[in-house]
Formats: structure tokens, C-alpha cells, sequence
């Protein structure tokens, strides 16, 4: 009886953190600071924004898994997910000040 319960209590701690990861990728959105510059460019890159932002996101999409974010958020000492990690650098490197 008490095996029992213990696997219906780890069945429910395991959908609840792959719940959590599912969700988390879909609602990470990076904070940019559209007045700043990274240092990179001389000329203030917040015109192209809603192009990047749809760009970078799609991009993410296109090269993680579930599977893929687990293990990195595993391995990150950061705990972010490979989606966050690919945003967040997709949108560094085109020149945007990236806050979190």
C-alpha cells in the first residue's frame, strides 16, 4: 500500500515538472533595453525589434526539444532552459541590450 502511494506521489512530481518545463519555454520573452546599446554597435538597434524578437523566438523554437531543455537546464548553473539560452544570445548578438 505504502509502495503504492509512493509511485502515484513520483508519477505527480514528474508531470508537474514536465508541466513546468513546458510552460516555461513558452513564456520566457527577454527584457531589452530599447534606450541602450551593447556596446557592440555604434547606432541604436530598438527599430528592429519586433523583427528580431519574432526572428530569435522562432529560431529557439526550431532547435530545442523537450528533451534537449531538460538536460541543459540540468547541466546550467544558471537553471535557464536551451530556449532561454538561444533567445537571449539570438538577441545579444543583433545588437539589443538583453536585462535578464
Amino acid at each position: 500500500m505504502l509502495v503504492l502511494k509512493m509511485m502515484n506521489l513520483t508519477k505527480i512530481i514528474l508531470f508537474t515538472l514536465l508541466f513546468g518545463f513546458l510552460t516555461s519555454c513558452a513564456s520566457y520573452k527577454p527584457l531589452v533595453d530599447t534606450a541602450g546599446r551593447s556596446g557592440t554597435f555604434d547606432e541604436d538597434k530598438a527599430k528592429e525589434i519586433s523583427n528580431d524578437l519574432q526572428h530569435c523566438k522562432q529560431m529557439a523554437k526550431e532547435n530545442t526539444s523537450i528533451t534537449s531543455n531538460i538536460s541543459f537546464w540540468l547541466m546550467s548553473p544558471t537553471a535557464q532552459t536551451q530556449y532561454e539560452d538561444i533567445y537571449r544570445k539570438c538577441m545579444i548578438n543583433r545588437g539589443h541590450s538583453v536585462l535578464n
